[in-house]
């Protein structure tokens, strides 16, 4: 297979069967300098157009590594800033295939210009329309903001995403760490949402597509029929406190949860699921990760992390975008102490309280486990403005644990007297039911009916409107 007709071939995967129309394929490099004249540039190494993912109008764009290495030129980049010109007047995804060397040096200014130009069409898209990038080749230097502006982004295991090279990196050597390796870029920097081979990322972009709204203003093509019992008992969930990946897809339609930046915070989770029908976000605290087998293979702490917090702040605000209700699984009992997360942990915090208090979608939180202290106010707690707070049995809510709340109050004194007032402190300030008489609690629900009381209340939820004072935007 050659490279041009690779190009092609990946967008014949990813989209429906003999569903794309290519615009520009006649579009061919301007630049005479340094003896570009003669060169030719089928398409100017980016193919584009449009097509449909079951049914969705999708924009796609695929960079030729046959053509000059795929490098992004003038007429490169206007190709992509006209098709996002096109997703923006019809309120459609662009999903980007990139498999390219970079800035085409030949060009120079011109091609400097043309990156920012696209920078430009990504900022103004931005909760707007989903953009979803999949990194297919090499994607390096001022091409590594392409996915990071973007909503989503996928990467072939063998391919190469950095800002830097490697060997560029003061005291590295890339067999020493290999910076721009999928791993490390899922892993280490929390950029790529999907690690998979190519067929893989084609089936999971069309996946998320499905799952998504085209537009922040489309409130109905991504619903689908339920076939789910919407009233299903899943006593099991009650032995999910710990791996909440797992209570998400146990509560989702069809157990089908779409997981975002799985390798990344392990100790947060976040996805997609749908609850009758309709798509909603889950943020979830997890103290634990188990195999295939449910064995637990990681063992977390339940507390708030810098990274964990980014992470799912990052993802409450793509949702309250687009108009996405959020469900939050809280299990937190305070934050990360270590001298390397003091430095950051407050801002990282304070984002994810921003998030949670600034999205205007329906907000339903279950405490699951425990919820102490001002780390569970930080976890769409209703004091932030969740609408509807619920909470198993089992759940402890307050200030912190009782042990050490008595150790605090009655310091000094023996260790019966400790014992029997964390007791009684336990009792009267960290039981769910005291949460519950303040109001801080709505329900207290068995754990196996989850799922009928959460897309009870998000059905109740669905009319939902609420303003936010008059500004440009938040600077949190």
């Amino acid at each position: 297979m050659s490279n041009t007709s690779k190009a092609s071939q990946r967008i014949a995967s990813l989209l429906d069967d003999n569903s794309f129309v290519e615009i520009g394929a006649l579009i061919t490099a301007r630049s005479t300098d340094f003896n570009m004249k003669p060169t030719e540039t089928p398409s100017d190494g980016c193919i584009t157009g449009y097509g449909v993912i079951e049914g969705n109008l999708v924009y796609v764009y695929s960079q030729d590594v046959s053509v000059l290495n795929g490098t992004i030129g003038e007429m490169h980049a206007k190709k992509i800033a006209n098709l996002y010109d096109l997703a923006m007047k019809t309120g459609a995804p662009v999903i980007g295939l990139i498999d390219s060397a970079g800035l085409r040096l030949q060009e120079a200014t011109d091609a400097l210009a043309a990156f920012g130009n696209i920078y430009l069409k990504q900022a103004n898209a931005s909760g707007v329309i989903p953009q979803i990038t999949a990194i297919l080749g090499t994607c390096g230097g001022g091409l590594g903001l392409f996915p990071t502006m973007t909503d989503f982004t996928f990467m072939a295991d063998k391919a190469k995403l950095f800002v830097n090279a490697p060997n560029a990196l003061d005291g590295n050597v890339v067999t020493k760490c290999d910076t721009a390796s999928a791993e490390f870029q899922a892993k280490e920097s929390g950029i790529v949402d999907v690690v998979a081979d190519e067929a893989t990322i084609f089936a999971k972009i069309r996946e998320l597509v499905d799952m998504l709204p085209s537009n922040n203003e489309d409130n109905a093509s991504f619903l689908v029929e339920c076939e789910d019992d919407l009233n299903r008992v899943n006593p099991e969930i009650e032995g999910c406190v710990g791996d909440t990946s797992i209570a998400a897809t146990i509560l989702a339609d069809n157990n089908n949860f779409f997981e975002v930046k799985a390798d990344y915070a392990k100790e947060m989770v976040t996805g997609f699921i749908r609850l009758n029908g309709a798509t909603v976000g889950v943020v979830a605290n997890r103290s634990e990760v188990c195999d295939e087998e449910g064995k637990v293979a990681e063992k977390l702490g339940t507390v708030l992390t810098k990274k964990g917090c980014e992470k799912a702040a990052d993802f409450v605000d793509f949702c309250d975008a687009f108009e996405i209700p959020v469900l939050t699984l809280t299990n937190v009992t305070g934050y990360e102490a270590t001298m390397c997360s003091e430095k950051s942990i407050a801002k990282a915090v304070a984002k994810l309280t921003y998030a949670f208090a600034n999205a205007t979608v329906p907000k339903v939180n279950v405490v699951i486990g425990k919820a102490y202290g001002s780390a569970y106010v930080a976890m769409n707690s209703k004091a932030i403005g969740a609408d509807l707070v619920m909470a198993w049995p089992t759940a402890e809510i307050g200030t912190m644990d009782g042990k050490l709340a008595a150790k605090i109050m009655y310091e000094g004194q023996g260790a019966d007297v400790i014992n029997e007032k964390a007791a009684e402190y336990a009792a009267l300030q960290s039981n769910v039911v005291s949460a519950a008489r303040r109001g801080y609690v709505d329900q207290i629900i068995d754990a196996a009916e989850t799922r009928k009381y959460v897309i009870g209340a998000f059905e109740m939820l669905s009319t939902k409107i609420e303003d936010r004072p008059a500004k440009k935007h938040g600077t949190v």
